[in-house]
């Protein structure tokens, strides 16, 4: 063993002395086993005291849905990493059958158990990725290291379960002890400790009644919202009351809620209540106050009874009075002294208006003396502001007020300004007028858009129409524009192959550009051709089971002729093995052509590079494009996916094309159940990525 292997072994075990935690014990010796020897998945699976299942509590290369919630009951005799278990030496699996669950799934591995001393049984298992029955002794040494440790803290575990489980019982006895309900919650009111009395207010047993069961459910939600308006900002001991329901009586309780926060380092806050029942202390409150008030009231009445009216009346804005029963005022507020009494007014038209007024209350309250049996009278009396003459409609209500023995004493009238009443009717009326022409203008204004409505729907199957005429007529061109170019390219050929007789050179070269340019043409239309009949969702796919790799090959093949004229070098790079791809293998064809061709096309200078890898956690295959080119500004990449969308339209420009092919090329990726990416930067070059799922999903 070489000096190096024996301090990483010994900064191991100087760890493991020092740590409390399985996990982390475990994930630290994962690591180890990793970086010592060529294993590249590995798993930690320890017993769990309580449940007696096995759980996974490290790992390392596996993937995540092969561990997802793993457990393993020791219930299970049956299942192979049980059976290993129960041996004392490694055990090798070549291979297990798909029904037994095993975070290596399809892989072989060595299953070594966890053994603490001679005495103790197997705490859990480490597994091991191996192609041959061959163990590394390394693995063994940690396996061995590890059983101790786990042994070590699983043992300390059970000792403070224990420990714990005899300090909560102490606790129980002792707020159990208390005649107040006391509970222990976290920060939004969940129940975490709650003695007897707690229990009987928050909690109800199997066999409670639904009233029970509703009573509790209240109380809970009381208390939650009580907890979080005074848990809010709180450093210190928080007050307040809290009014609950007895869930056997029904009666309402009320409590003092006193409140505190307890903070522990590794579980957080916790807030401990207490309640104090104060419910007949509130009573008797509410009782010594009301008699309190009863006997200002008494004493206020006994004092000055003729104080108490004198406030009352003026407190009143209405115009109040008191008459007798020859129809004196004998008692009125301050609003009524203003229409029937001005001192120190000398102004004969005011005096002249103030005794109009009196006249006609004293017809009113003649009125009210004249029917009787009636102590409730109402009437419109017709009075003048004595200062400006302005005339004030007002109701009068009029009430008797009769002695012990039913003699009439005195006839109380208020009087109420209609002025404003009035006014509000005169303004309801025009408010009602306008609402009418408003609800007019807008079942004129729904007319007009109903039609608006119905033209824009007739325009949008008009459109709908025209578009399908389009794609129809795009179709039909295509194909009457490819019988003759079809013929075209036969003739020509023929020509070039001397069918006709031998051509000179001048003539071929000619003909050569005749064909060039005829097969430009004939590509332009297929892109037609391809855009209308993806439009018409009749474009169909031929799905088969291909390598990414070769594809990439082909690819480079067939632009060989275009990348020998071109100044740019072309890199293909292939990451890592990739799986076989399933879908239509000559769409694909077509997409990656038509990006590595635009490459070409736009680079003058640099490389251009293809790539292809595997994104595991996505399941896609990503190939991508990059050049070094003009690159693309960042208002125009979405535009260049659009149908018949060339950035540069004017007839100078320096590249040709109809303005489909990138556009396809989305179309194509989508129907795959993929898609497209751009990344650009004017002058930097251009990367387009083509993702694809490893199998195609259904759309």
């Amino acid at each position: 063993m070489s000096g190096f292997e024996t301090d990483a072994k010994v900064g191991l075990l100087e760890f493991l002395l020092t740590s409390v935690d399985i996990q982390e014990s475990a994930r630290r010796s994962i690591e180890w086993l990793v970086a010592h020897t060529r294993t590249s998945q590995a798993v930690v699976l320890v017993v769990e005291t309580v449940s007696n299942e096995m759980l996974l509590v490290a790992e390392h290369g596996v993937p995540g849905s092969a561990i997802l919630d793993f457990t393993l009951s020791r219930q299970e005799a049956s299942h192979p990493l049980i059976q290993s278990m129960n041996g004392r030496q490694p055990v090798y699996f070549e291979s297990l059958p798909s029904h037994y669950r095993i975070p290596l799934e399809g892989r072989s591995f060595h299953a070594i158990p966890l053994r603490g001393d001679e005495h103790e049984g197997v705490q859990g298992l480490l597994l091991v990725s191996g192609h041959t029955p061959d163990l590394d002794r390394e693995a063994v040494w940690l396996a061995r290291t590890l059983g101790k440790q786990v042994s070590r803290l699983l043992s300390r575990q059970l000792l403070a379960e224990t420990r714990f489980g005899q300090e909560r019982m102490l606790l129980y006895s002792i707020i159990n002890a208390v005649t107040d309900p006391i509970l222990l919650t976290d920060t939004e009111g969940k129940l975490i400790i709650a003695n007897s009395h707690a229990e009987k207010l928050f909690a109800a047993p199997e066999e409670a009644s639904e009233g029970w069961r509703r009573a509790v459910a209240l109380n809970n939600m009381l208390f939650s919202a009580a907890l979080s308006t005074s848990a809010v900002g709180m450093s210190e001991l928080s007050r307040r009351e809290l009014l609950l329901v007895d869930p056997l009586e029904g009666s309402d309780l009320l409590f003092e809620l006193l409140s505190s926060r307890a903070k522990d380092e590794r579980q957080g806050t916790y807030v401990v209540s207490i309640l104090r029942n104060v419910t007949d202390l509130a009573r008797a409150k509410e009782e010594i106050e009301e008699s309190y008030r009863t006997l200002r009231v008494a004493q206020a009445e006994v004092r000055d009874e003729r104080h108490r009216l004198d406030l009352i009346i003026d407190s009143v804005a209405d115009p109040i009075l008191v008459t007798d029963q020859e129809g004196d005022i004998v008692l009125m507020n301050t609003p009524a002294e203003r229409l029937f009494n001005l001192p120190g007014i000398e102004d004969e038209v005011a005096l002249r208006r103030v005794r109009g007024n009196g006249a006609n209350l004293t017809s009113f309250v003649s009125n009210v003396l004249t029917r009787s049996g009636e102590q409730r009278y109402r009437g419109e009396i017709q009075l003048a502001d004595p200062v400006n003459g302005r005339p004030l409609p007002v109701e009068a209500v009029a009430g008797t007020i009769l002695s012990e023995q039913g003699e009439l004493m005195w006839v109380v009238t208020i009087l109420h300004d209609q002025t404003e009443a009035i006014e509000k009717a005169r303004l309801y009326e025009q408010l009602k007028d306008a609402s009418q022409e408003l609800e007019r203008k807008v079942q004129e204004a729904t007319g007009e858009l109903a039609q608006q409505n119905e033209l824009l729907r007739r325009q949008h199957i008009a459109l709908e129409q025209a578009s399908a005429l389009k794609s129809q007529f795009l179709a039909n061109m295509s194909h009457e524009f490819r019988t003759p170019l079809n013929a075209i390219l036969g003739y020509t050929h023929m020509l070039l192959n001397n069918v006709s007789g031998a051509v000179t050179d001048p003539q071929r070269k000619s003909l050569g550009r005749i064909d060039s340019n005829a097969r430009h043409l004939l590509a332009l239309i297929n892109d037609i051709l391809d855009i209308t009949r993806i439009e018409a969702g009749r474009m169909p796919l031929n799905i088969t089971r291909f390598g990414v790799p070769e594809l990439v090959t082909e690819v480079m093949a067939e632009l060989e002729p275009i990348i020998r004229r071109s100044t740019v070098p072309v890199v293909p790079r292939v990451r890592g093995r990739l799986p076989a791809l399933r879908s239509d293998r000559q769409k694909i064809k077509q997409i990656v052509l038509n990006l590595l061709s635009n490459a070409l096309k736009f680079t003058t200078a640099g490389s251009v590079t293809i790539s292809a890898w595997y994104d595991h956690r996505s399941e896609y295959i990503a190939i991508a494009v990059h050049d070094t080119g003009v690159g693309i500004a960042p208002e125009d990449q979405a535009r260049v996916f659009e149908d018949f969308r060339q950035l540069d339209s004017s007839p100078a420009r320096g590249y040709g094309g109809t303005g489909l092919g990138l556009s396809i090329c989305r179309r194509l990726a989508n129907m795959l159940g993929g898609s497209i990416e751009l990344q650009s930067e004017v002058g930097a070059g251009s990367t387009f990525t083509l993702r694809l799922p490893v199998k195609r999903r259904r759309r």
